[in-house]
């Protein structure tokens, strides 16, 4: 039995009952785990994994291939407010699969690990904003050894990754959207 401090990046459904969860752990890496009968409504799962979730984790691993299976995840901060913001949903899905991009699956990576909790720590305290875009990305290219220039840091990463997920310029124009409307819904909750 394998056991990190893990932070929940992807839900995918794998069965009328059973759920694929990818987690950035901080000891193994990038993870898939099998969470079986997660989506039943007694599951001892339920209300355990959602998006942005950091958790402790326990899991066994897989004897053939890269999908172990999930045994306990212990939710230790659940980031409620981030899902109550559309731009922060964003940003911190763009923060998510960003970093899937760059990293190794089951290669252990504690200080992007802690880059991604300290940057959804930000968002849930504080919102989205581009400026934590940018600082996220800046941190990630000096972290990979591509420099720190926050100016250019979006486009060595590009360059370094072969383009960037979706989500930036999603996320860059709903932040350019709130910043030109002043009434948009700003609702942090709470």
């Amino acid at each position: 039995m394998e056991r990190s401090d893990a932070i929940l990046v992807r839900l995918t459904k794998l069965t009328d009952t059973s759920l694929i969860v990818h987690w950035f752990t901080a000891d193994a890496g990038l993870i898939k785990t099998v969470a079986k009968g997660a989506r039943r409504p007694k599951s001892p799962f339920a209300g355990k994994l959602d998006l942005f979730f950091s958790s402790e984790v326990h899991w066994a691993p897989a004897r053939r291939g890269e999908l172990h299976a999930l045994r306990e995840a212990e939710p230790r901060c659940l980031r409620e407010r981030i899902r109550r913001d559309y731009r922060s949903t964003l940003l911190a899905s763009y923060f998510c699969r960003l970093l899937e991009t760059a990293v190794e699956h089951e290669h252990p990576e504690p200080a992007l690990h802690d880059l991604l909790r300290r940057g959804l720590d930000h968002i849930d305290e504080a919102g989205a904003s581009s400026r934590a875009l940018r600082h996220f990305e800046s941190e990630l290219a000096r972290l990979l050894g591509l420099g720190g220039d926050r100016a250019r840091a979006g486009q060595a990463l590009r360059e370094a990754l072969g383009g960037l997920p979706g989500q930036r310029d999603q996320a860059l124009e709903a932040l350019d959207d709130s910043r030109k409307n002043p009434f948009a819904d700003r609702s942090k909750g709470s």
